[in-house]
């Protein structure tokens, strides 16, 4: 974590190491309840199940992180081991509790969840806007304090804008994250299911897609269907602005002059334009 209060609180709460005033005590499950700011919203079900096996053999052996609440404890980290106890049937379980404000909580919970790759990336983007709810904060500065790059939230963030079944793809792993992007582009909104069962039926690659969106994309303005093929370097380009806007990005060059059209899709999106651009 390269800056911000992101890796601040990862170094104040490591997961693998005690403080001098901490130790280890054994809490009753049924005193447990989940972390209310969980970014992860699917568990590996079969992972958890291998993990329980292992909690019969040999028992928990890295205590779970919770801190006190007026009714018992909540998880800050560690939840897969708490569902694995659970189903091995314990008692109890090892875990060190520790003072920790709701902010402090749910940006451990994201940053846990982000070092472990462990969220989808319709998680991860629904983590960052209840960040950037619940904290009143501005992409650039969860950027900042998540040691993330601000392309990278946005980017993120606008497959929030996607219809639920496509969302629902992305987080099963059944199309990508750059397939929802590609998919953002399409003017025409009422295609976007056909387009996406094409993907799927077809197996399309992102490249392919974006191919068949801007072709679509052409139909609707009736331009002049004539192919003409880019310049390499002209291609290049547009594919950096593209990740650096994350948005559908254009240029056109002609014989003295050209243009560069960038595409948005509310006024939120404009505004996260203009500020990249003023960066």
């Amino acid at each position: 974590m390269a800056k911000g209060l992101g890796k601040g609180l990862n170094a104040l709460f490591p997961e693998e190491s005690l403080t001098p005033s901490e130790k280890v005590d054994m809490i009753s499950l049924k005193d447990i309840k989940a972390n209310p700011y969980q970014p992860r919203k699917i568990f590996d079900e079969a992972a958890i199940l291998e993990l329980s096996e292992s909690i019969r053999e040999h028992g928990v052996l890295q205590p779970i992180i919770l801190r006190k609440v007026k009714k018992g404890f909540e998880i800050v980290v560690g939840e897969r081991r708490y569902r694995a106890a659970k189903l091995a049937n314990l008692p109890e379980i090892p875990a060190v509790v520790r003072e920790m404000t709701d902010q402090q909580m749910m940006e451990l919970a994201i940053l846990e969840n982000l070092q472990r790759e462990d969220l989808t990336p319709i998680e991860e983007a629904e983590a960052y806007q209840n960040l950037m709810e619940h904290l009143d904060l501005t992409q650039e500065q969860l950027a900042f304090r998540l040691g993330k790059s601000r392309p990278h939230i946005a980017n993120h963030i606008r497959l929030l804008s996607l219809p639920e079944t496509v969302r629902n793809l992305i987080s099963a792993n059944k199309i990508s994250m750059g397939h929802g992007r590609a998919i953002l582009g399409l003017k025409r909104k009422k295609l976007i299911p056909q387009v996406t069962e094409k993907v799927m039926k077809e197996e399309m690659s992102v490249r392919q897609l974006e191919a068949l969106i801007q072709k679509l994309n052409e139909d609707v303005s009736r331009e002049t269907p004539k192919e003409t093929k880019k310049d390499i370097f002209i291609v290049d380009k547009e594919e950096q602005l593209r990740e650096y806007f994350g948005t559908n990005v254009t240029i056109k060059k002609g014989k003295d002059k050209g243009k560069i059209e960038i595409e948005f899709f509310s006024e939120d999106d404009l505004e996260r334009i203009l500020e990249l651009l003023e960066d």
